[in-house]
Formats: structure tokens, sequence, C-alpha cells
């Protein structure tokens, strides 16, 4: 005989096929109970903490609860109706359209099943050979009958489930007597959302009382395999049977047609939504008062998140770390939050730690290397790794001598060393420099970086005053708020180069802020005076929007060579080409 259908229970009904016509049967026990309150719902537009309402005697206060229809399959069936049904089911972000609810494993898990029915044989013939002998299920049937000392020993599957798991017993010991309700809080209080089926018990003492007697199995959920249950979607939370879409019956009309073994009950269950499953900007818009705009986003360095609040945010500071930390971990550890602007010449920043460890020292993987980086004592910035590998990528070629006058912790000039023939890369800042030094040796690309730690015109100045230096084909000058100021060193910088006939002119990189209605137009007419001559041919390139109103710019050009020889305008050049600014060797 064909294994049991599922059995009904209150609050339920049943699809299944009969003999017959090809058509869907539908049986209800009992009227289900009205979901909706007296009060107007709100419309359906998902899952919100404005909706749903808190379950009792929930410590949670950011739970809330919606009620659903689902339709419970056996489990074999899952796959293929959640492909049918896409169009019908719940489909919340980060909540599965797929539920399976505890302890139901069924007799395919404990590696039982039922009996098979034995072979028919037309009327008047007998089965030629002799009768087979029982098969492992009937055998396995059949000590699950009579379970007992011997049945322990030989069918260690049951041996194991008929005691608790061992993590089950700590709890046990470490909560005590009667703390039911608290070991499944904690159960859950690390998930996102819970599935409840409605009137269904889920008392785990009761879970092996049916096992042995007369009959075997008691329960019903022991007497076939394990279903699953398919979330439909919020809109036929109340509806019966025959409110269901038309779609939907037809789906299950066929796959009945397909096994007439297959039952499908419509239920009733509840979804809990907990703290985990709430997006940041929804607990932040329920914690903040109303009129305080949201804080949405924040820069990733490593382990660290970079917080730039307003004033007034400054209030609920700690508040809004706890729950950037709370939904980004483990990937953010630290929560820290700039506290004043830029001011010095080392471009670090004043932060303050809001939440999570300490710790301000990190490792940046970007474009495949890692960077050491100190964010209390050095500069970063993620944003500007696209512009990185712009330059990288597009404009550099293998062939070129890069020189990086503000390299900082080496995001660029690590990076080019990867692709270009050999890196000069300078910082004012010592710990940075120190920082550089360490990150070419974390990436092994030391032997083609040379590291300096020098005011930057001094280190270009040094640079083409040497001739044991590779002739530098391309300049990347990535300080926005002064780099324009430093355009003057270039101005004459060939006078005091004795091989200058042969020596091409690098392009330029130089990078600015504009809050000007023409950024590009005005940044040139900034590059024109700091050279002192007019340059034609620039290429503009806006990086980013950094404020309303406020590009930051990348303007590329060649040096003039009218611009190289001409007379040094700056305060403070070399005097004397033979006595530079530093010893440079030769790097073969």
């Amino acid at each position: 005989m064909a294994p049991p259908l599922l059995h009904l229970t209150p609050h339920r009904f049943l699809l299944t096929r009969r003999p017959g016509p090809t058509r869907l049967h539908h049986h209800l026990r009992l009227n289900l109970k009205p979901l909706s309150s007296s009060s107007p719902s709100p419309p359906l537009h998902g899952p919100s903490l404005r909706r749903g309402r808190a379950p009792p005697d929930n410590p949670d206060p950011f739970a809330r609860a919606f009620d659903l229809a689902a339709l419970r399959v056996p489990a074999a069936a899952c796959a293929p109706l959640e492909r049918r049904l896409r169009g019908h089911l719940l489909n919340w972000p980060r909540v599965r359209n797929v539920a399976r609810l505890p302890n139901d494993q069924g007799l395919l898990a404990l590696d039982l099943s039922l009996p098979s029915p034995p072979p028919r044989h037309p009327a008047g013939e007998e089965p030629a050979g002799p009768t087979p002998a029982a098969t492992a299920v009937a055998r396995r049937e059949k000590l699950a009958r009579e379970f007992n000392a011997r049945g322990f020993l030989r069918f260690p599957n049951l041996a194991r489930l008929s005691r608790p798991s061992p993590a089950a017993r700590k709890r046990k010991e470490r909560k005590g007597d009667g703390s039911g309700e608290e070991a499944t809080r904690e159960r859950v209080g690390d998930k996102a959302y819970v599935v409840e089926v409605v009137g269904e018990g889920t008392d785990d003492d009761d879970e092996w009382k049916g096992l042995v007697g007369e009959e075997g199995f008691g329960r019903s959920v022991w007497r076939m395999g394990p279903t699953r249950l398919l979330l439909l979607d919020e809109s036929y939370a109340e509806s019966s049977v025959d409110e269901l879409p038309e779609a939907v019956k037809d789906v299950l009309e066929h796959e009945t047609q397909q096994d007439g073994s297959s039952a499908y009950e419509l239920i009733r269950c509840q979804l809990t939504l907990f703290y985990n499953y709430w997006p940041m900007n929804e607990v932040l818009e329920a914690l903040l008062p109303e009129g305080v705009i949201i804080p949405t986003g924040f820069e990733t360095v490593g382990h660290i998140a970079h917080l730039n609040l307003r004033d007034e945010h400054l209030p609920y500071k700690k508040l809004i770390a706890q729950v950037v930390l709370d939904k980004n971990k483990p990937k953010i550890q630290t929560v820290v939050n700039k506290m004043d602007a830029i001011q010095n010449d080392y471009r670090t920043m004043q932060l303050e730690v809001l939440a999570g460890n300490d710790s301000l020292c990190t490792t940046v993987i970007e474009s495949g290397l890692r960077f050491q980086v100190d964010l209390g004592t050095v500069y970063w910035n993620s944003r500007l790794a696209t512009e990185r590998q712009r330059l990288v990528n597009d404009i550099f070629r293998n062939s070129d001598v890069v020189c990086d006058m503000f390299s900082g912790v080496g995001p660029l000039a690590i990076t080019a060393a990867k692709k270009v023939k050999y890196v000069y890369a300078n910082d004012l800042n010592p710990t940075a420099v120190e920082y550089l030094r360490r990150n070419t040796v974390l990436n092994k690309l030391e032997r083609k970086i040379e590291v300096f730690n020098m005011d930057a015109r001094r280190f270009i100045s040094a640079i083409y005053s040497s001739q044991l230096v590779h002739p530098v084909t391309q300049i990347v000058m990535n300080l926005p708020n002064d780099a324009a100021e430093f355009l003057d060193v270039f101005r004459g910088i060939l006078q005091n180069n004795q091989s200058r006939l042969h020596c091409g002119m690098p392009v330029i990189h130089v990078y600015g802020f504009s809050k000007a209605d023409d950024p590009e137009h005005d940044f040139h007419e900034r590059i024109n005076a700091a050279l002192g001559e007019n340059v034609d041919s620039v290429e503009m390139h806006r990086v980013r929007l950094v404020a309303p109103g406020k590009w930051m710019i990348c303007a590329s050009f060649t040096l003039p060579e009218s611009v190289a020889i001409a007379q040094p305008k700056y305060i403070g050049g070399p005097k004397r080409p033979e006595a530079p600014s530093t010893s440079l060797v030769w790097l073969p």
C-alpha cells in the first residue's frame, strides 16, 4: 500500500489526488480564525518595524510578528514547487521562502521507511521461484516495532536520537531544570527570524512519547518523510482554499497527478522577525527622534567603520555606533567618528572611538594587495580606490617610471609597481613612510619601489638633479588641498639636468578641489597660474563629489618643455646643481 497521507489536524486542509477525473479536492476541517484586527491594516509593502505586532513576553523590543499562510509539502517535492510558485511566495529580503520546522525529520532521516507493498501477480498465476527474503527496510521496520535493549544496540540511529545531544545536556546543566523557555530563547537569540506553525505544539519533552508501543511510532510526523513549509505571499494570509489563485491550484493539481501519494496542507503560521533581521536604517529610524536625518553610509577601512556624523547626530553618537557595529559584524570591529577636519601637514585625522575595540591599526585589502594602516597617525581614503585603478589600468604603461609625490602608505605606488617599470614614492609623514616600507615588503615589491621621506619640492628637485635615477614619465600629485601650489617646482626643473636634451617631458596628474560653477575651467586657471604659463592641452576628469557643489578634479597634462627650462620662481629652490638636497643611489 502507498504511504499514508499527512494526518489532518484542526486549522488545516488537505490537497490530494483521488482516482477518477482529474480535479482538485479541498477538505477543510475548521474555519480559519480571521487574522486581521478591528483596526485597518496598513498597505502590504514588505516587512517593516512600523507593521506587524510585538510578540508578548519577548525580550527583544524589535521583534515583530506577521501572520502568514504556508503550504506544507513533502521535502522531495519542495524544490520544484518553489520554482513553479515563485510569484506567489513571500519573497521578503533575507527570508527564505522555504522553512523547516524543528523535529520534523520523518522516518527517512532515521534510515527508516514504511514497508513496500508486495508485488501483485495476475489472478491464477504464482510467482516464479521462491519467495524473496525480507528486505533491509522490512527488517529495520520490525526492529523499530520491537524496540528494546537489543534494538538499542543494533539500531545506532535510534540509540543516538533517543538521548539528548551533548549541546542540549550542557544547556540543561547550565540553566537547570525548568528552564525550557530560556533555552528556547537562547536558541533563537542569534537568529534573524523564526517560523512557527499556529496551534502546533513544540514540547520537546514529549518528543519520544509515541515511539514505543504496539503500533510503533505514534506521532504522525514520524509516519512519513520530512516536510517543508512554502511561505505564501502575505496577501494570502487570510485566504481559504477556494480563495487561492487558480495558478496555485493548477500547480498543486499537476503535482498530485505526478505522484498520487503527495499531500499538501495549507496551514497557518507566524513569522517573527528579530533585531538581527532589521537593516541599520530601519533600526536607526526607530531609535532616533523624528526629524533627525538617518546616517546611512560610512567608509570602511579594514575592520574600522569611519563615520562623519553631523552636529545633530552627536548626542546619539554612541547609539548610532553600536547599531553600526551590530549590523556589520564580524567584518566591522571598531567604529570611529572624525572629530575635526584635516588641518595638519601630515593629513592625519582626529578620530574618536565610539564602539568596539580601541585599535586603529588594521589591514586593508585593495586590488589583491595588503596595506597596513594606522588611522590615528596616517591618511587613508578607500573612496579613491576606483581612481587609483583608473590611473594604473588606463593610463600607466609597463615601461613607465612613476613618481608619487604624496604617496602616504603606498596605495597607488604599490599598486602601480605591479605593472610599471619603477616607482619613486615620497611622503612628508615619517610614520606613513614607515608603513610604506612595511607594505612594500608585505607585497614583495621592495625591489621596484624607492621610498623617500622629504618635502615634495625637495624631493622633485633631488630626483631631477641626480643623474643616477630612471627618467620619470608619470608624476602623481594627489594632495587635493594644496597640490596645485606645488606645480611651481617644475618651472626650470631641467636647468640643473645636464642630460635634459635626451629627457622626455613627464605627464603630470594633479588633483584639486573646486566649488566653482565650472570646476574644470577654475582648476585649469589655477594650474596656469602656478606654472606661470598657459597649458593648452589639459585633460580633466571629475573624480567624485566630495560635498554639495564641491568636486574633486584630476587634471592630466604633459609638462611643457618651455616650463621645464624656464627660470625658477619659487623660493627655496636648489642654488647649485652640485649640492642636491639628498643623495640618490643608482638602482639597476
